[in-house]
């Protein structure tokens, strides 16, 4: 039987002491049937200003909510989706799965390069060749065309998502599409190395407080 979609309700509620705060809220049911309601804070309006704002910050919490229907094979699971749960439950700061540092790699990747071009697809239409052109075509701000090492840590990212989506069953094992993806990390170009002579001759052209 389908499960519904859990869509819940976000409302801002002012409070005697402090700023307003955002308030989500759901209801599901008990082992027995009967309807519970919930209420989680999402956070003040000095976090989130605007209703938009605040409806970003919950939507892995939305996500997480629909778990159960986001295992039947019918339903659609868009990458966004996804994305924001995977920051929601493995990139929060209560986690203390990965370093803070690869926290924030992992949070700037997902955002500035995976979900913007990938976010409205359902994961599984993401197909091995089409991650693989779109890798090839990435570009830095400048223009140039994005370090080898950099994409192959894109590609290992999106790897570790569509695991994500394996581990929690909206995916069967074995559908990884990215697992196929070839992608180098080999250079592009050999870098220049100074010879022991040049590296005195540039320490000798430092001023003070360098020298």
């Amino acid at each position: 039987m389908p499960v519904r979609y859990q869509r819940g309700h976000l409302r801002c509620v002012k409070r005697r002491n402090g700023p307003p705060r955002w308030e989500f809220l759901w209801r599901d049911k008990d082992s027995s049937g009967r309807v519970v309601r919930h209420n989680a804070v999402i956070g003040t309006t000095e976090e989130y200003p605007t209703h938009d704002l605040a409806c970003a910050a919950l939507n892995g919490l939305r996500t997480s909510i629909n778990e159960d229907r986001n295992r039947q094979r019918e339903q659609s699971v868009l990458m966004k989706e996804l994305i924001d749960h995977y920051i929601f439950t493995e990139l929060s700061a209560e986690s203390d799965c990965r370093s803070h540092a690869t926290r924030t790699v992992y949070r700037e990747f997902l955002t500035r390069w995976i979900k913007p071009n990938w976010g409205s697809t359902n994961i599984r239409d993401v197909r091995t060749v089409a991650v693989e052109n779109w890798l090839r075509k990435l570009q830095r701000r400048d223009g140039e065309a994005l370090a080898n090492s950099t994409k192959a840590k894109i590609r290992n990212l999106m790897s570790v998502l569509f695991n994500h989506a394996i581990r929690y069953e909206w995916l069967e094992q074995g559908r990884n599409p990215i697992t196929l993806v070839r992608q180098s990390g080999l250079r592009q170009l050999t870098p220049t190395v100074l010879e022991p002579h040049e590296i005195r001759n540039l320490l000798s052209q430092l001023e003070s407080p360098f020298t």
